[in-house]
């Protein structure tokens, strides 16, 4: 008994540019470390819970299908072979199961790729936590979801109720591969239907715009074109390695709106000029910071609508702002950042970068590949870092009846990027993950120290 046809699920522009952008020594996937009151489950209990709950999610029980020279835009297909046992895993975290060791095991997971022959995630079970704690390290990869989905998903698995029980097991029959002949015609008809779409739509863009905004958005490119002039700490760019350094560190949510309600600005501004003190330190470490120095960071903005609320793919576009690391002042710092950052959203920055990763639907998928994989492997003095703030769950989480204790994100490097910093909330606590490649930044823990002495400066 097999399932019925369905129309193929090809992926979005953007969710390619993720997958195509991977190569050996960039995992693109995204991921994060939720730590849970004990006692640990066995890993049966897991794989039982998540198995449960996969009808919500049916893209974790499908694989990425591509053509030969990346011809036609990968496509989405149920995994016949499918398995949990390939994605829900376990392994221990040596004594004495503290911070230190947690964070030595997770990155060594997150620096390993995904297997691309099944779905893209994985849930590892670590146990030996002290304390009788353990921990959940989740991963998937950047074409399957953004932080907001990645979200949205967590909200799915886990539970808001400790009693919660588990639904009904349903059984699952994955719909049959698609006969050749199917398959040619539907590629055939992608390749000359989705840019004539890709076209009529740009008009629709255009006139939707008002006169008022696109003066706004020429001025605010002015105002780029002049930023993207001042010096920037381009050493901090360079090739990176297989292996990673991933830590953490944390500030309460009610210290940031104290921080805000004191200072102006947001709670996005503050979190950026506490990153920024944490590269002024790291630079002065290094002898390398100079009066007037930035390090221009790419910050990612959703531009989900009201009506996309748990769609599972990436809805995001992003803003280059630079961090104003050779201001000593951290006032002033701040201050930078929120005339910066208050900026590119008058003059929609973000939107305009939107429209430019739809109208590369435009391209063959064979060049978008190539263009994505080129753009993901020079060496580039552009962007120095990623810088990535996402909401996450106000009400506690369960997962078997055990509490959610603390949750720390993780976000990818890339190839000339070499530290980028995932901000993630959980309840009232704010979690700063720092991923670096290894070997070129034993020194992490400068900076790390660095955001906390930030929010200090800007808390007395």
């Amino acid at each position: 008994m097999t399932g019925s046809p369905r129309a193929l699920d090809r992926m979005s522009t953007l969710d390619a540019e993720f997958f195509y952008a991977e190569h050996d020594n960039v995992p693109m996937h995204i991921g994060s470390v939720a730590v849970l009151d004990g006692p640990a489950p066995a890993r049966q209990e897991l794989m039982r819970l998540f198995e449960a709950k996969l009808p919500r999610v049916p893209r974790y029980r499908q694989v990425v299908r591509t053509t030969p020279f990346q011809v036609l835009r990968p496509v989405w297909a149920d995994d016949a072979e499918f398995s949990i046992r390939h994605h829900v895993r376990q392994a221990a975290v040596p004594a004495p199961g503290g911070p230190e060791q947690l964070r030595a095991v997770a990155a060594r997971l997150f620096a390993r790729r995904l297997d691309r022959s099944r779905p893209l995630w994985e849930e590892w079970l670590l146990d030996g936590l002290e304390g009788g704690r353990w921990a959940i390290v989740s991963k998937i990869h950047h074409c399957m979801a953004d932080g907001i989905s990645g979200n949205d998903l967590m909200a799915l698995v886990f539970d808001s109720d400790p009693e919660q029980r588990l639904p009904e097991p349903t059984a699952w029959l994955p719909a049959p591969r698609p006969a050749l002949a199917r398959l040619a015609a539907d590629d055939v008809r992608e390749a000359v239907v989705r840019p004539l779409r890709q076209l009529a739509s740009a008009p629709g863009l255009i006139r939707q715009a008002k006169p008022d905004d696109i003066a706004d958005y020429g001025r605010g490119l002015n105002a780029s074109a002049r930023r993207l002039a001042e010096p920037s700490a381009g050493f901090l760019n360079g090739p990176i390695g297989p292996r990673r350094r991933w830590t953490w560190t944390t500030a309460s949510l009610a210290e940031l709106k104290q921080i805000r309600a004191a200072r102006g600005g947001t709670i996005n501004d503050v979190v950026l000029a506490a990153i920024t003190t944490a590269f002024r330190d790291l630079l002065a470490g290094r002898r390398e910071l100079t009066e007037g120095l930035v390090v221009r960071s790419l910050v990612p903005v959703s531009v989900r609508g009201p009506d996309e609320a748990g769609a599972i793919t990436n809805r995001v576009s992003a803003v280059l702002a630079n961090l104003p690391a050779g201001e000593p002042d951290p006032l002033r710092r701040l201050g930078l950042i929120r005339a910066e950052m208050d900026s590119l959203k008058r003059t929609h920055q973000a939107v305009g970068a939107e429209i430019l990763t739809g109208m590369l639907g435009l391209a063959a998928p064979m060049w978008l590949a190539l263009g994505t994989q080129a753009a993901f492997r020079i060496r580039q003095p552009l962007v120095q870092t990623v810088t990535t703030n996402v909401p996450g769950p106000r009400s506690p989480l369960y997962v078997l009846g055990r509490r959610l204790t603390a949750l720390y994100p993780y976000v990818p490097i890339g190839n000339a990027v070499r530290i980028s910093v995932a901000i993630l909330s959980y309840v009232d606590t704010v979690a700063f993950g720092v991923t670096a490649d290894y070997d070129s930044s034993a020194d992490l823990d400068v900076f790390v120290d660095g955001i906390r002495r930030g929010l200090a400066e800007l808390a007395c």
